[in-house]
C-alpha cells in the first residue's frame, strides 16, 4: 500500500465548535457504546468514524464483510455508510468520516487525518475515545489520538497551546461482558477482568482516570438508543457470533462508562510508532 495521503479535513465536517467528538473507529461504535450519553450531553455533537473510507478499488470482500452477506467490499461500505448516517440523524448529531479503509483493506501504518482533526478542535471540546478493550482497531485509534492530543510543552519550556479535554469511553458489548456490568461495581470489576481489563489496567498506568459519566438507561433511553443501533442492520448477526445476545434486556448496552484522563507525571512517555 502507498504511504498515507496529506491529511485533510474529514468528510462531512462544516467547521462549527463542536461540544462533544466522538472518535469512532468502525461505525457502529459510537452508538454501541455511548448513545445513551450523547442523548444526555448539549449539542452540537459530532460521530468521526476513523475507519470510515471506502475500500480500494480493486479488493475482494474481506471475510468480516462476506459474513454480513455483501457481495463486494463497495457494497459493503455503502451500506454501512448509510446505516451510520440514519444512526447519527437518530442520534441529533453530525455523521463525519476519515477516508481510512476498515481494517481488513488496509495494510496498517498511521491513520490518515486523525491528528489533524484534533489539533484544530476548540480547547472547550470533550473528546472521547475508545478504550481500546479487546480490538487492535480501537487500539489503534486510541493510541493515535492520545498522543495527538497530549500536551506538547518542552521540559522546562512555556506552555504549548491548549488541547481539547480528554475522555475514553468503555467499547461495547466488549466491556459489557464483565459480570456485575452496570453497576456501582462495574469499574473494579472490569479492571481485575483477565480477559477484558487490559486495556483499562494499560490506560491507567499512563493516565489517572476519573469516572465522568456512569450511566444507566432509563427505559425511555433504551428504546432510542435500541432504535439507532438497529440501523446497523448488517452487523447485528456477526457481532451476536460472538457476544451473544447483546441487545437483551437487561443487558450490556445499557450501561454506558466514561472517564476522564489526566496524564500522570511520572509515566513513562508513549509515541505513535510505539502502536
Amino acid at each position: 500500500m502507498t504511504a498515507p495521503a496529506a491529511e485533510k479535513a474529514p468528510t462531512g465536517a462544516t467547521g462549527p465548535r463542536w461540544s462533544t467528538v466522538v472518535l469512532s473507529p468502525h461505525f457502529d461504535d459510537a452508538v454501541l457504546s455511548v448513545a445513551g450519553l450523547l442523548g444526555r450531553l448539549d449539542g452540537p455533537t459530532a460521530v468521526l468514524t476513523v475507519h470510515g473510507g471506502p475500500p480500494p478499488a480493486t479488493a475482494r470482500v474481506s471475510w468480516w464483510d462476506a459474513g454480513c452477506g455483501f457481495a463486494t467490499s463497495q457494497e459493503a461500505y455503502r451500506a454501512r455508510r448509510e446505516e451510520d448516517a440514519r444512526a447519527c440523524a437518530l442520534m441529533g448529531v453530525e455523521q463525519l468520516t476519515l477516508p481510512n479503509p476498515d481494517s481488513p483493506y488496509r495494510d496498517g501504518g498511521g491513520l490518515t487525518g486523525l491528528d489533524g482533526f484534533l489539533r484544530e478542535l476548540h480547547p472547550d471540546t470533550k473528546v472521547l475515545v475508545p478504550l481500546g478493550t479487546n480490538q487492535p482497531d480501537h487500539a489503534a485509534v486510541r493510541d493515535q489520538a492520545l498522543a495527538a492530543l497530549a500536551p506538547s510543552a518542552a521540559v522546562g519550556g512555556p506552555a504549548g497551546p491548549a488541547r481539547p479535554r480528554t475522555y475514553v469511553y468503555a467499547d461495547l458489548p466488549y466491556t459489557g461482558a464483565v459480570r456485575r456490568w452496570g453497576t456501582d461495581a462495574a469499574v473494579d470489576r472490569l479492571a481485575r477482568d483477565p480477559a477484558y481489563g487490559g486495556a483499562l489496567r494499560e490506560v491507567a498506568a499512563r493516565y489517572r482516570m476519573r469516572v465522568a459519566y456512569d450511566v444507566r438507561l432509563d427505559e425511555a433511553e433504551w428504546a432510542a438508543k435500541r432504535t439507532a443501533v438497529l440501523c446497523h442492520t448488517s452487523q447485528l448477526a456477526p457481532v451476536a457470533v460472538g457476544h451473544g445476545p447483546f441487545l437483551r434486556r437487561p443487558g450490556p448496552l445499557q450501561a454506558e462508562l466514561v472517564w476522564e484522563l489526566e496524564p500522570r507525571p511520572d509515566a513513562p512517555a508513549r509515541t505513535q510508532e510505539q502502536h
